[in-house]
């Protein structure tokens, strides 16, 4: 608070009080008080008023100070309400009084909005998994097929259950805590394994895959990290130009590994480039080819993020796009 808001936030007050002084100043005046006495009870006057309203300036500001660093010294900031100090005046303890009663219906809004959101997660978990026979058992009927009809309905189903470890690893990004597990693994292992689940896509896609470099150890977790990879290689086959290749390399940065996914599909344009990772975010690209929904870059941003994983991107329209992954040094890691 600044001393103009001060003052303004107190100008009725101010008024009356001066509109007092001098009324009295000059009934005094009028019932024929000296003026040497008028004077002195007017200097007194005016010290006592500035002397209080100082005092009441600072006590305010004060009070406002130590309030915000109750504040900034909360992770959780809706329980505001339940650390405020003593009351100091009737006012103080009305107005605290309504705090705490909106707190505790803030309180009572975050509790329910966080059962909510586990129920949620432990549905589509179950869905997950409940979904996954089908899908198996589909995949079974397909070795009976003719081999084209085969590879066709064996990617298709595998596209499905892409998208239904989407579904999986988006629920468990909101508490990523609980699920994933940093720990020394192989790079060249993570890789392989991105690529053998999406081995059919790629197959069918035409899509040659080149690996470079990829014996670094990383500290991470070797799920999400798969998981991550293998959006980058569907954005990359979904973009994908007429002879496409993805190639991946890593190299190492100091005490960090860095990881490239670079393709030589359509590329973002430039203008597109900075939101690419934003919710819901389809681009031109993504319109003109359809099916896209925005959510793949910005579920592996998300993801990185826990994990420690810098998520950059660099492309070129028509040329093709590099995606980076900078995976941290153990030191730096809690």
């Amino acid at each position: 608070m600044t001393l103009g808001e001060f003052l303004w936030d107190r100008f009725g007050r101010l008024v009356l009080l001066f509109v007092t002084g001098a009324g009295s100043v000059l009934f005094l005046y009028v019932t024929g008080t000296q003026s040497g006495i008028l004077t002195i009870l007017g200097l007194v006057w005016a010290i006592l008023f500035l002397a209080v309203q100082a005092a009441d300036f600072l006590k305010s500001r004060g009070r406002l100070q130590e309030l915000e660093a109750i504040l900034e010294g909360l992770d959780q900031k809706h329980l505001f309400a339940e650390c405020l100090p003593r009351p100091e005046s009737v006012r103080e303890r009305e107005f605290f009084g309504l705090m705490r009663r909106a707190g505790k219906g803030a309180i009572e809004a975050v509790s329910d909005a966080r059962a909510a959101q586990r129920e949620y997660r432990e549905y589509i978990e179950s869905w997950v998994h409940e979904i996954k026979t089908p899908i198996t058992a589909a995949q079974l009927i397909c070795r009976s097929a003719d081999g084209a009809l085969r590879r066709k309905l064996i990617t298709e189903l595998s596209q499905i259950e892409n998208h239904v470890e989407r579904a999986l690893f988006y629920a468990r990004a909101e508490s990523p805590e609980q699920d994933f597990l940093i720990r020394r693994s192989p790079l060249d292992v993570i890789v392989t394994e991105a690529i053998e689940q999406h081995r059919s896509l790629l197959i069918q896609s035409g899509v040659r895959i080149e690996t470079h470099d990829l014996e670094h150890t990383v500290y991470t977790d070797g799920k999400w990290t798969c998981f991550l990879l293998g959006q980058l290689l569907q954005n990359a086959v979904r973009y994908r130009s007429r002879e496409p290749v993805i190639v991946l390399a890593a190299k190492s940065l100091g005490r960090q590994v860095q990881l490239t996914v670079s393709d030589n599909g359509l590329g973002i344009p430039a203008q597109e480039l900075p939101r690419i990772f934003d919710r819901g975010f389809t681009g031109s690209n993504g319109r003109a080819r359809g099916g896209s929904t925005g959510m793949g870059l910005y579920l592996c941003r998300k993801l990185a993020a826990p994990l420690e994983i810098r998520l950059e991107a660099q492309s070129s329209e028509g040329q093709g796009t590099v995606m980076t992954l900078t995976f941290p040094a153990r030191e730096a890691l809690p």
